[in-house]
């Protein structure tokens, strides 16, 4: 989004303002994986301040349906309105749609720190035609507590839809691994 000033005086004030809107939003957490904030996550997309004065927060879903949309939508709003403005507007942007990708390298290691396996990268569909592949695919995903790679997939379902069940054979400890979207 483009913000558009009609009075160049203005700009570097609602710059500013802008700038310290994101800052606050930027902190908020979120509710499934709480040791991130929604800017470790990616999900946080951009923060501008219209020249009427509203705040405008963008935020991506990490899959379409995510519950915890709403209050992330929720905490944002507050923590705006807590931080001293007063028109507070939070979008949800779908396009271009979230990946594991926009995870940052903080919020990588913060997870591995709290024994969650992060992402590898994001699989590209390549162009032209999806070829068949009949045969499983073995996945390496180490181990975020000693750092073995001889792991193993227990549940492709975690206590939320974007984790997976994992375990350790070396140390023999289950662990969480976010799955690449």
């Amino acid at each position: 989004m483009v913000t558009v000033l009609t009075d160049t005086d203005t700009d570097t004030d609602t710059d500013a303002d802008a700038d310290r809107a994101r800052r606050v939003a930027e902190q908020v957490p979120d509710p499934e994986l709480p040791m991130l904030t929604l800017a470790d996550l990616g999900v946080l997309r951009e923060v501008t301040m219209t020249p009427e004065g509203t705040v405008v927060a963008d935020l991506t879903p990490t899959y379409s349906g995510c519950p915890a949309m709403s209050e992330m939508r929720a905490e944002v709003a507050a923590r705006l309105k807590d931080a001293g403005y007063r028109r507070v507007e939070v979008r949800t942007v779908l396009d271009p749609p979230w990946t594991t990708d926009w995870i940052t390298p903080e919020g990588r290691r913060k997870l591995a720190e709290h024994g969650i396996a992060p992402p590898g990268p994001a699989p590209r569909p390549a162009p032209g035609p999806v070829p068949l592949v009949l045969s499983a695919t073995r996945q390496v995903v180490p181990c975020p507590r000693c750092g073995a790679t001889d792991t193993e997939e227990t549940s492709r379902f975690g206590a939320t839809s974007c984790k997976a069940l994992w375990r350790c054979r070396a140390c023999r400890e289950p662990f969480e691994y976010v799955k690449e979207i």
